[in-house]
């Protein structure tokens, strides 16, 4: 397909000839569905396109994509897809991930792609559990939470990946479930639109180690009382009425009854460019009594790593010339081992 040509893809386009195998009812299938649909409305080429996963459940996720990918090692698949953007800037990468695979062994390649701000998209599937390894506690299980791994109860304190994000510097945060495959595609549009690293979580159910960890918030009856889906320029609002709020009082988030001495103009305004208020959102998680958030909850341009580093060997070039390896090899002292 030559670069004149109109894009024309449709779903099937992005997907394999590979058998999906997830368990049935996973998360992980609305999640790829989205995904494929997302990606006939970016407008780049299949092959302009990486996958790049670690080991996890959703680590399968690079066989199912009709688009190059690669299946790497436990925790390491941002420095993977680092080297691929760096390589080949024009191409559109995706890091695929889970809590357990993104936030444990791989919490610190996590936070140094974060803070470096290469220009690609990263999607941690958040079920607060190991799944693919039978159902241990992970790096978001709630405490007290029990498990295989956790018998009488998890003691650890959960990790909030926005909130971890956030504080690697991050300049996109997004977060969408596998239950609106409306939001989780506006969500990828907006992560692949975003110049920089775009980290998106998404809450994701598994079905057979823990089933129901986000029901809360996804589930008709209760959903509109425990959440909000953010809109950069629209007041925070929510209940099945319309009748929350979420107000500032005294630089802490506070959730309010509209009606009475609350009106919908007290209520916060949504701006997901404003840092102050990013770092009182992201830390929404550790009160059970605020609602969860989605949508964008932060946003801004930044120098990007990639662009950075090929303007940095330009440059050199420019001042040494062009490099010549077999001058390297054999300069400084050199010695012969027979």
């Amino acid at each position: 397909m030559s670069e004149n040509t109109e894009l024309t893809y449709t779903k099937k386009d992005f997907s394999s000839d590979q058998e999906v195998k997830w368990c049935p009812g996973c998360g992980d299938y609305a999640i790829l569905s989205a995904m494929q649909t997302a990606l006939t409305k970016i407008g780049r080429r299949r092959e302009d396109i990486v996958f790049v996963s670690g080991i996890g459940c959703s680590s399968r996720f690079p066989y199912y994509m009709n688009t190059y990918g690669y299946h790497t090692i436990h925790g390491r698949a941002p420095a993977v897809a680092s080297g691929i953007k760096t390589a080949n800037p024009n191409l559109s990468v995706w890091v695929i991930t889970g809590d357990g695979d993104g936030l444990s062994i791989g919490g610190n390649h996590l936070i140094h792609a974060i803070r470096r701000n290469v220009d690609m998209n990263i999607v941690l599937f958040n079920n607060e559990i190991y799944g693919l390894t039978k159902g241990q506690y992970s790096p978001t299980t709630q405490q007290g939470h029990i498990t295989k791994s956790s018998p009488y109860g998890s003691l650890d304190r959960p990790f909030s990946p926005a909130k971890l994000a956030f504080g690697a510097s991050a300049t996109f945060i997004a977060r969408t479930l596998d239950s609106d495959s409306k939001h989780m595609q506006e969500i990828m549009l907006e992560a692949e639109a975003h110049r920089g690293t775009s980290f998106i979580e998404i809450y994701q159910n598994c079905v057979i180690f823990n089933d129901g960890c986000h029901s809360q918030y996804v589930d008709k009856e209760s959903r509109n009382d425990h959440s909000i889906i953010l809109t950069h320029g629209n007041p925070m609002i929510f209940g099945g009425d319309i009748k929350k709020g979420i107000i500032l009082d005294h630089l802490t988030l506070k959730v309010v009854e509209l009606g009475g001495t609350y009106t919908e103009a007290d209520c916060l305004v949504h701006d997901k460019t404003n840092e102050m208020l990013a770092s009182l959102l992201v830390a929404i998680d550790a009160n059970p009594a605020m609602p969860k958030l989605y949508g964008v909850l932060y946003a801004v341009n930044d120098v990007i790593y990639n662009e950075q580093l090929t303007a940095q060997i330009a440059e050199v070039k420019a001042k040494k010339g062009p490099a010549d390896f077999h001058k390297l090899l054999y300069s400084g002292d050199t010695w012969n081992v027979e």
